[in-house]
């Protein structure tokens, strides 16, 4: 083996879609910054971008697997205390829907297969 990391990883901002904001900034301004040659991952190393998915079907580091499941159970929580809060501009429905999405990837991460059941 040539030393080459097989593995499909998560960025350690997992829950950041930086690609998805990438693009709404490209489609609303016509900006498009470079997307970095390599990120920091969910399990500690450094890998090229292209190695990363926010996608729990398509990553294989259980390590990164664990952290996008932590991560996505942490927003999901956060989410759900700071939307009850007195001048939320979002309603209840709104953060129950952001949770249960939060809370269905953290399920997917967690099962190992990326599919929600």
């Amino acid at each position: 083996m040539d030393g080459v990391d097989p593995h499909i990883h998560v960025g350690q901002g997992v829950t950041r879609y930086d690609a998805r904001v990438r693009n709404l900034l490209a489609g609303t301004f016509g900006l498009v910054g470079d997307l970095p040659e390599t990120v920091a991952t969910g399990c500690g190393l450094r890998v090229p971008y292209a190695m990363t998915s926010p996608r729990p079907e398509s990553v294989t580091c259980l390590a990164c697997r664990e952290h996008a499941r932590a991560e996505h159970l942490r927003l999901a929580e956060q989410m759900a205390r700071l939307g009850g809060m007195p001048g939320a501009t979002v309603t209840g429905a709104q953060i129950a829907e952001v949770v249960e999405h939060h809370r269905d990837l953290a399920r997917r991460f967690a099962d190992g297969t990326g599919h929600s059941g």
